[in-house]
């Protein structure tokens, strides 16, 4: 991957600080380039895979100079890193249903599953170009790590908030479970993305989903106990 111009040092995709508010018109004051290059970045990756793109693409399809996407992103690793970021962010608004707490759990949990499936459907382009490559650079790697373990940190602290699941749970490796979960999700919802049967019904990747969730989290207590 080649770096910005001028030898400038790159910053770590998975900590990258949001764009610096002086450049949010672009260079020469243009408005919207940064938002091109990621609109563009996008659909190209529903026609072809991220190994195969090249940064010219990019910025024939954005229709901005090779200036102007360095002037924003340090590569293309870097503008779906961006992409990424973003979707996980709808990812966590998805999940919100459940995570604060509500009266009826079950319902909470089949709405944010099957927001979550929806948004990896409406997002597939750039969320199978991550699960794809994000063992290719390890930018990515760091970037797609940081992100699972949001959703699992997440999950942690849902489920030591409520004392009834951590009664049910007692004896477990709380984070273990939470993260063979997130992991569990990530793979059943690439599988549909892609295409592959059972899970490309929406309807069966949902109740399964549920079903594998209700089951580790809301099963008889004591059974599964070390």
């Amino acid at each position: 991957m080649s770096g910005r111009p001028g030898g400038e040092a790159r910053r770590s995709l998975g900590r990258r600080d949001a764009a610096p508010a002086s450049r949010a018109a672009g260079p020469g004051g243009q408005p919207g380039l940064r938002e091109n290059i990621l609109a563009a970045t996008e659909r190209l990756l529903a026609e072809r895979s991220f190994t195969d793109l090249a940064v010219s693409e990019i910025l024939a399809a954005a229709g901005v100079s090779r200036g102007s996407f360095y002037f924003y992103f340090d590569s293309k690793h870097d503008v779906l890193a961006e992409l990424v970021r973003r979707a996980v962010s709808h990812g966590h608004q998805a999940a919100a249903p459940w995570l604060t707490g509500p009266q009826d759990q079950a319902a909470a949990l089949r709405a944010g599953i099957t927001a979550g499936a929806e948004l990896w459907r409406a997002r597939a382009p750039v969320l199978r170009a991550i699960v794809e490559n994000w063992r290719t650079d390890s930018r990515l790697t760091a970037l797609w790590l940081e992100q699972m373990q949001t959703f699992t940190d997440a999950t942690v602290a849902r489920l030591t908030a409520d004392p009834a699941a951590a009664q049910r749970l007692a004896g477990q490796d709380v984070p273990a479970l939470a993260s063979a979960l997130t992991w569990l999700g990530e793979r059943l919802y690439y599988l549909a993305a892609i295409g592959t049967p059972p899970f490309d019904d929406q309807d069966t990747l949902v109740e399964t989903l549920l079903f594998l969730w209700t089951s580790a989290l809301a099963g008889p207590p004591g059974a599964v106990s070390r």
